[in-house]
């Protein structure tokens, strides 16, 4: 998908529940939350020259160094719509640059008035009122690990998901993502900000400030370990005990996920939460969250929707790709089930979607397969992710975990590490490599997609100038100092 301005897809109007212009929701408190996508971007303050407005330096800097330049969708919607919606009743939830829209919450019986404004094009349903959680900060549990630490192995218990990937080669080579920032969208990261696994990102300035488009605020740490323990597969910096795929990159941690409710504002926190990575400058993001059913039985998807147009993340995801940015996503949880496909956004054409194997490498049966309705070979590539090590949110301990949720930063993290040896190349060629370098490139399936990367074997394939790359495993520790 090109970088075009997209306001909405006719596929993705006919994933909406029956309406004319806006469509209203009967229930006892009409105070809702809904989508709404504007028809232009006319007369908006902000200018192409001046990104500075509304990206980072770094941001710029990266746009720069991709050759990428900015573009209409870049710029945020007009202020003047969401301040006529606001003259409506309405509260402006999130916005979305690329998709020009805003979620806001208002009262149903407002809603004809917000359709009837000249400025916007389709509204719909997206979910109803909630309750803002406060942030759980349950405490720590210092208990010591001196009698859990596995001697003579850098990686601790972690060991396995790594040397199954050979990324331990990329390691020994001093490639462990220094200077990557990587995004991680979930629903929540308990225990980030004291948990001795992340000490050295909060040492080293490598935690950049979170938010969470859930409740709106900076906080996004309470509520949920999921995200804790994604962050962990990358991050975890404890020699003996478990260390991360990318254990020297940077990270922002952003919480668009409502872990008590399923409803389609999730999707469109979603596409907050990926345009807020862009405008940190984040390279990659990692995505751990799928949709396909949802409370409101009448948002569910079909398998006809899993064609990268039917929903506002599949969109934001391409064009995040689009933008310079690696979109590592989960390929979901349900190849045992009856629905059995990959969920949203990892149908999306430029989104890497990645399955599980256990510790062996054998496909698990749990994990989603493709393909996509429009032909697309999907889970991309796989990982580990069946009795993986994680870090626990509560205590200094680790534990096994199953689920794509953890092939995927398992993925990201090393994905990371391969583009710190190759800062000229693009995202995509990046992720070509990977696939190219995987267990069944030669015949890729739609269980497996293009199998079990050899991240060694994608690092010569990006430069056959350099030396063939040692195949010998590491000593103690394969990483350098910080």
């Amino acid at each position: 998908m090109n970088a075009r301005l997209i306001v909405i897809s006719a596929a993705l109007i006919a994933t909406m529940l029956p309406f004319n212009r806006l469509q209203a929701q009967d229930a006892e408190n009409s105070n809702k939350h809904y989508w709404v996508a504007f028809t232009d971007k006319a007369g908006s303050p902000y200018s192409l020259d001046r990104p500075e407005e509304f990206v980072s330096a770094r941001a710029i800097a990266r746009r720069q160094r991709r050759g990428i330049p900015f573009a209409e969708n870049d710029l945020p919607p007009n202020p003047a719509y969401l301040d006529a919606l606001k003259a409506k009743g309405a509260t402006i939830h999130n916005a979305s640059r690329w998709l020009n829209a805003a979620t806001i919450f208002i009262d149903e019986k407002q809603l004809p008035l917000i359709a009837q404004l000249p400025f916007v094009d389709t509204a719909f349903f997206v979910g109803p009122a909630y309750d803002k959680a406060t942030h759980e900060k349950p405490a720590l549990q210092m208990d010591s690990l001196l009698s859990r630490i596995v001697e003579g192995e850098h990686y601790g218990h972690g060991a396995a998901q790594i040397k199954l990937l050979n990324g331990d080669t990329l390691h020994q080579m001093g490639f462990a993502g220094k200077g990557l920032l990587i995004a991680v969208l979930d629903g929540g990261f308990i225990g980030v900000e004291e948990s001795p696994f992340f000490d050295s990102l909060r040492v080293n300035g490598r935690l950049l400030p979170g938010r969470d488009f859930v409740n709106q605020g900076n906080d996004p740490y309470g509520r949920s370990t999921h995200g804790s323990k994604v962050l962990s597969t990358m991050a975890a910096n404890v020699p003996g005990v478990l260390v991360g795929t990318a254990p020297y990159a940077t990270y922002a941690c952003v919480k668009t996920e409502n872990p008590r409710t399923e409803y389609r504002i999730e999707e469109c926190n979603w596409v907050a939460g990926l345009e807020y990575a862009d405008s940190l400058g984040a390279d990659l993001i990692n995505s751990s969250l799928g949709y396909t059913t949802f409370d409101d039985t009448g948002m569910n998807y079909q398998y006809d929707n899993l064609d990268g147009q039917s929903s506002v993340a599949s969109l934001a995801a391409d064009i995040a790709a689009a933008k310079g940015i690696l979109v590592v996503t989960s390929a979901g949880n349900e190849g045992s089930s009856k629905w059995k496909h990959i969920g949203i956004p990892a149908d999306a054409s430029l989104a890497f979607s990645i399955g599980a194997t256990d510790l062996r490498g054998k496909r698990a049966s749990f994990s989603s397969v493709g393909p996509t309705p429009n032909g697309l070979i999907k889970p991309d590539v796989v990982a580990p992710g069946a009795w993986v090590i994680l870090a626990d949110a509560y205590s200094f301990r680790v534990g096994p975990g199953s689920g794509t949720s953890f092939a995927s930063p398992i993925l990201a993290g090393l994905a990371a590490c391969l583009w710190e040896a190759f800062p000229d190349k693009t995202n995509l060629e990046i992720m070509e490599a990977i696939r190219q370098s995987g267990s069944a490139a030669a015949s890729p399936d739609n269980e497996i997609g293009y199998g079990l990367p050899d991240f060694g074997k994608a690092y010569r394939l990006l430069s056959s100038a350099l030396p063939s790359v040692s195949e010998s495993k590491p000593l103690v520790s394969p990483l350098p100092e910080e």
